[in-house]
């Protein structure tokens, strides 16, 4: 199991490592265990006494040490995102990072290429594609005011009047036969 000096000695690596230091196979575990086991001691033993005090500060130390050594390596990490998103090269430290990081690595990887890709459209002339969520209709009868579906106040329109709404909007006038698309109209 692991102890209070051994956390100590990893924050201590990581903190003077420029690359990401391999932590024990189980760590997560057993800090899970370290933590629990000065939980129970801390609350069994007499609560003035200075074992109790020493421990409950080893406790809040230890869980201290834990977050400054995640918080370390999170760094290491984006700063690993950024090396393989611009150089496409992903493995360096890779088998030193514990499951769940890795799981973060792959999918911020994943995220700045898909960003790169619409950097590139711009810079390619063709602007992501941009879908039109209006639609042009025409109302076949008086229709009196009407909230949007974002809270805004639309209306009041009378017959023949041409408007351009949100699509969702206008696929509820058109269904309930007030209004029909222009480019049906016209037909």
């Amino acid at each position: 199991m692991i102890s209070y000096n051994d956390l100590y000695e990893l924050l201590r690596k990581e903190k003077f490592s420029e690359n990401l230091q391999a932590l024990p196979k189980n760590f997560l575990d057993e800090f899970s265990e370290y933590i629990q086991e000065k939980r129970e001691q801390s609350n069994i033993s007499d609560f003035f006494s200075d074992a109790t005090t020493k421990t409950k500060k080893q406790l809040e130390n230890s869980i201290a040490l834990f977050k400054e050594l995640m918080l370390r390596r999170k760094k290491k990490i984006l700063n690993l995102v950024f090396i393989a998103a611009e150089t496409g090269i992903m493995k360096r430290d890779y088998e030193n990072m514990l499951s769940f990081e890795r799981e973060l690595f792959e999918k911020l990887v994943k995220s700045f290429e898909e960003e790169d890709k619409e950097i590139g459209k711009i810079f390619n002339g063709k602007k992501g594609e941009v879908e039109n969520k209006n639609k042009m209709i025409i109302f076949k009868q008086n229709v009196e005011q009407f909230v949007d579906m974002f809270g805004n106040v639309v209306g009041p329109f009378m017959a023949g009047e041409l408007a351009n709404l949100d699509a969702a909007v206008c696929e509820i006038l058109v269904s309930s036969g007030k209004a029909s698309f222009v480019d049906e109209a016209v037909k």
